[in-house]
């Protein structure tokens, strides 16, 4: 039993976790694989999962052809490992390769258990449940299964009690002493729903406590029902793709990695020769973006508009906490989803809003009541056919107007609704469970708090205006939307933790603390501000209900700066002049449209270092940007924690993008177009089968065979003395092992080496790069123009 239990575990720590759709969280599908070089990792999963793990020979030719590859660099690379031939012979080798592959599956099977999966995780999309599923996955089914007509002839109800007796039984029956290869060629093949179930497990959901399923109930019945109908169970065949095939398409993908890295090294080494200190100039305002690489470019158009600062953070900004919902029943996680929340935040009324607060929870109660009263009309079995008729002609005018004026539509809907920031105040306290739930955290925590993300940031002075500007995304009648939001907020808008942490760098006994203690010396008058970054419109709000009179006059100006900011980010990212806040308003409101925004499409780097590095230069939305000056943290231990932390999360999003799109349907999300939501929490491709556990096919590429998204590992850049660096990684085997494995590069500019750029190669042996002219990067408008098309 115990040997069991064990290889159950093992073979389902192959497989990452699959994500809701209200709060999706980009992760490395191949988290499981870490442990491995990727090289060796991507062939173990391309065989198991039957799924490509590296771009297609077409998205090479595709990237050779537009300069992405550099052809010198791609001819290197293949002489390194005595491949002499042309990359035309490789590429047709390739091809042929990718033609041979074979990819079988116990289909009928697959169809079966999507079917009682779905049936038994739903979470109220169906009106009528299945029955008995409080007692847990196997034992509901136990049974129902004398009924499933879909199994041939009937299945006994003579079945084991428990799941684990049933997987000993099959087990027994069939001779099955590898264990743990067994479970894993049953999980991959629907490994969407495992990576849910394991979701459901570790994070004890709602639905978990209430109706619990485990990775062995999946086990159990699957492999009951496969005794059922094949008798004999044998190990499942795997794809045949040559060893050689993965080997050609890993040195083709690092010819296109050291063709971006030189374009970047190069374009940061110009940079240098400008990098100056501005310690001293007048600043009108600093604003705190997260590190999100749609942040680099509102950044700099914000810059341009006058004597502004920026900074980048991550977005949940250094508070790990839950919000509560002002106008829902729910509380959301609103930090990295592996960081415990020992803090909850809730939202109460200001003394003069109370009435207008009071107002907007009854217009929300009003029209949940009503949303309800509908749903039941429309889905239960005796009203739904009259309703549907009778209120046909509604909706019909309803479905006219979001296809033709969607705008107006969603003006018109939202037109007497109140957003509650500006009436309510965040209101920090300890999480439920702990001793001290719903009290006032401690002054020592919130001053923790507050100084976290200067010295992070490695702040120097302050403005009169700071602030702090989560991002959140609009979107319409789009499934994925939360992947749009701040990942770092575990897919939630960033608004709540940026107006907590201005209200904490407001208070009066924190600035003393961080004076008297911690030589953080703030202004009496700065004032700090929670804000919004819109990353479909590129609009900014600022929550600003409180701003004392001093400073409405430089609120209003920034505001109008802000506007301009807007309107000429738009411009770069939609390639137009005119009306481009208008079109991007489209595109947040037209129900029908595929592509909102790109996301974090295109990400390739992560740059660790100062702003000044990077202010003049425009990077085209490729990478992230945390804020750090090596002067300002002489212990490191700023440093440490952006390794550990926000370097880490990007290395998931980086390798969620990279598979996603070299496999959209195993990894991804397939086509939008034939997406039916299942259970309210994840999508299937048209009427079954698995659930898709990543981006769909629209946000990754510019058309079916189109490239938009650069499938790239991550290229970590760190201005710093490499001693620190080094003695950092050293006390971090996740860390080595994310290197030595070559899931991420790195690069250290060397502070103590007149920034000279050293790249890291395998066991802390470190390699100086000769500089690197500047490469043709692709220009703007080809890789975005699918955006105004």
């Amino acid at each position: 039993m115990k040997d069991l239990l064990k290889s159950i575990d093992s073979a389902s720590q192959t497989f990452g976790l699959t994500w809701p759709l209200y709060s999706f969280v980009t992760s490395n599908p191949l988290s499981g694989y870490e442990h491995l070089p990727f090289e060796e990792a991507t062939q173990k999963a391309a065989r198991l999962l039957q799924a490509s793990t590296y771009p297609k020979a077409s998205v090479y030719e595709e990237a050779l052809r537009k300069g992405d590859i550099d052809k010198a660099v791609l001819k290197d690379c293949l002489l390194a490992h005595q491949l002499q031939e042309s990359p035309e012979t490789y590429l047709n080798e390739m091809k042929a390769g990718e033609a041979a592959e074979v990819h079988p599956s116990y289909q009928a099977l697959d169809v079966i258990m999507a079917k009682w999966l779905a049936a038994f995780m739903d979470e109220g999309l169906a009106e009528w449940e299945m029955p008995n599923k409080e007692r847990g996955f196997y034992a509901a089914w136990k049974i129902l299964a004398a009924f499933d007509a879909s199994l041939g002839k009937k299945l006994t109800n003579s079945l084991p009690d428990t799941s684990l007796e049933a997987l000993e039984w099959v087990l027994q029956k069939n001779n099955i002493t590898n264990y743990q290869t067994f479970f894993e060629q049953h999980m991959a093949p629907l490994s969407g729903w495992v990576g849910y179930i394991k979701h459901r497990e570790q994070n004890n959901t709602v639905w978990q406590q209430s109706f619990p399923m485990s990775v062995t109930d999946y086990l159990a019945v699957r492999l009951n029902i496969a005794q059922h109908l094949y008798g004999k169970l044998e190990d499942v065949a795997i794809s045949n793709t040559t060893v050689t095939g993965y080997q050609l398409k890993n040195i083709w993908l690092q010819a296109w990695e050291k063709s971006f890295q030189n374009t970047l090294v190069a374009t940061l080494e110009t940079q240098q020769e400008k990098q100056a200190d501005h310690t001293n100039s007048e600043i009108a305002a600093q604003m705190v973006f997260c590190i999100d690489t749609r942040s680099e470019a509102i950044r700099r158009h914000v810059e341009a508009q006058g004597p502004y600062e920026t900074y980048g953070y991550a977005g949940f900004f250094g508070i790990a906490m839950d919000y509560q919902h002002y106008d829902k029943d729910i509380t959301t996680k609103s930090c990295p989803p592996i960081v415990a929340s020992p803090y909850v935040v809730t939202e109460k009324p200001l003394e003069s809003k109370v009435e207008a607060a009071g107002d907007f929870l009854q217009e929300k109660n009003e029209e949940k009541a009503t949303e309800y009263v509908l749903r039941r009309l429309k889905n239960m079995l005796p009203s739904s056919f009259g309703f549907v008729e009778g209120a046909g002609f509604f909706y019909g005018i309803s479905l006219t107007m979001q296809t033709i004026m969607p705008q107006f539509l969603y003006k018109w809907k939202t037109k007497n609704t109140l957003t509650h920031e500006p009436v309510c105040s965040p209101e920090i306290s300890y999480q439920t469970g702990n001793q001290l739930a719903g009290k006032d955290i401690a002054l020592e925590e919130k001053v923790a708090i507050v100084k976290s993300a200067f010295n992070l940031t490695g702040w120097q002075k302050f403005a009169p205006l700071v602030l702090f500007i989560g991002h959140g995304s609009h979107t319409t009648n789009n499934p994925f939307a939360s992947s749009l939001d701040c990942g770092a907020c575990a897919a939630s808008p960033g608004r709540h933790n940026a107006r907590v942490l201005a209200k904490l760098a407001n208070l009066p006994e924190v600035r003393q603390v961080l004076r008297t203690e911690h030589e953080i010396d703030i202004p009496d008058n700065t004032v700090f501000l929670g804000g919004e970054h819109n990353t479909t419109t590129d609009a900014i709000t600022l929550f600003d209900a409180q701003v004392p009179k001093s400073h409405e006059a430089a609120l209003e100006a920034l505001k109008t700066q802000l506007k301009k900011a807007q309107k000429t980010a738009t411009q770069e990212r939609l390639l137009t002049n005119a009306e481009s806040v208008a079109l991007a308003h489209k595109k947040a409101t037209d129900w029908d449209e595929t592509r909102p925004e790109w996301g974090l499409a295109r990400n390739a780097g992560f740059i660790i270092a100062p702003r000044s590095l990077t202010q003049h230069t425009n990077l085209n939305g490729r990478c992230f940007l945390h804020s750090y000056n090596y002067k300002k943290d002489p212990t490191g231990a700023a440093l440490e924690g952006i390794l550990c932390g926000p370097m880490v999360v990007t290395q998931w999003i980086n390798n969620h993008y990279y598979f996603t799109t070299v496999d959209t349907d195993k990894f991804g999300g397939g086509s939008k177009i034939t997406h039916n939501i299942t259970g309210k929490f994840a999508v299937v491709q048209g009427n079954g089968g698995d659930i898709k556990m990543g981006l769909p096919l629209q946000s990754l590429k510019a058309a079916d065979n189109e490239m938009y998204h650069q499938p790239l590992r991550l290229t970590v850049v760190i201005q710093a003395p490499l001693s620190r660096v080094e003695q950092i990684l050293k006390k971090h085997q996740n860390l080595q092992n994310l290197l030595d494995n070559a899931w991420i590069y790195l690069k250290v500019l060397d502070t103590d080496n007149n920034n000279k750029t050293t790249a890291y190669t395998k066991n802390f042996k470190w390699i100086p790069e000769p500089s690197q002219p500047i490469g043709n990067e692709v220009s703007v408008k080809e890789t975005r123009g699918v955006l105004v098309n």
